[in-house]
């Protein structure tokens, strides 16, 4: 299936799996709000219960964010061309709730324009996605960059693999295509050129969750709004801090692989 998973028995590649799952899986929808433990994220994906006095909401939000990974990695198994129609399904996914309103569509472009709050410098700062009417344009280009990054990635390279999850993690956001669900589908769709190269996904830690936020948002204050003709990556050079804070950010999931892989060396002893 994948590089890191080579030369491992079934029960540990399976465990690794698991673990990268509910890891991935808690940390994407904790940064979000959802406030399922790792240990209650990996008991309800894991045992199909629910937790107590936690929403349904909550336990929809993992199940779905769980079946998105899932998709991923079939998208890359089968080897087929990731497009549009699947991220809407990807989207889907992760937006469980149910909504009924027709400004909020889900499995399709927003049709409202959104922002967000920031801080940069000391100051609050409201940064503006792309305009609605602008998104299909910027996405069209954003799947251009998607598709050169996954052509492009060599396998077992650490340092391509982490560019090109910078690139397409930063140029996603900076679109904000959807009326939600945005920061969980860039942690998505942004790994696939580093599973692509063999390595484990790039796993945004919950605990550093304002790190990341001042690291997206000093980039976006840089560059400013993104419309339609603009360049998805201007100003290449500022993106070194978002770039530093996902290296160190890899570090959990890197260990987990290299934990299983002792287990395994010791196992041919």
């Amino acid at each position: 299936m994948f590089d890191f998973l080579k030369n491992l028995d079934n029960d540990l590649k399976n465990a690794l799996l698991i673990q990268l799952r509910n890891l991935w899986t808690h940390t994407s929808t904790a940064i979000e709000g959802n406030t399922l433990t790792l240990g209650e994220t990996a008991f309800v994906l894991e045992e199909g219960l629910t937790i107590a006095g936690k929403s349904l909401k909550d336990h929809q939000e993992v199940v779905g964010h769980a079946r998105a990974i899932d998709f991923v990695y079939a998208c890359l198994e089968q080897g087929r061309t990731f497009t549009e129609v699947d991220l809407f399904a990807l989207h889907k996914a992760v937006q469980t709730e149910v909504v009924f309103d027709v400004y909020k569509p889900v499995g399709g472009w927003k049709i409202e324009p959104n922002s967000t709050v920031g801080v940069v410098g000391g100051k609050q700062v409201i940064f503006e996605y792309a305009p609605p009417a602008d998104v299909p344009m910027l996405m069209a280009d954003w799947f251009r960059l998607f598709d050169d990054e996954c052509r492009n990635i060599t396998c077992g390279s650490w340092q391509q693999a982490l560019n090109a999850y910078v690139r397409l993690h930063i140029t996603f956001v900076r679109i904000h295509p959807f009326f939600d669900g945005n920061g969980r589908l860039s942690r998505l769709v942004s790994n696939f050129p580093v599973l692509k190269a063999g390595l484990p996904p790039i796993i945004i830690p919950r605990e550093q969750r304002k790190a990341y936020i001042d690291a997206l948002s000093a980039y976006h204050h840089s560059v400013g709004q993104i419309r339609r003709g603009d360049m998805l990556l201007p100003e290449a050079g500022h993106l070194k801090l978002f770039t530093g804070f996902c290296h160190k950010a890899w570090q959990s999931s890197r260990e987990l692989v290299e934990e299983v892989q002792r287990k395994q060396q010791a196992r041919r002893k």
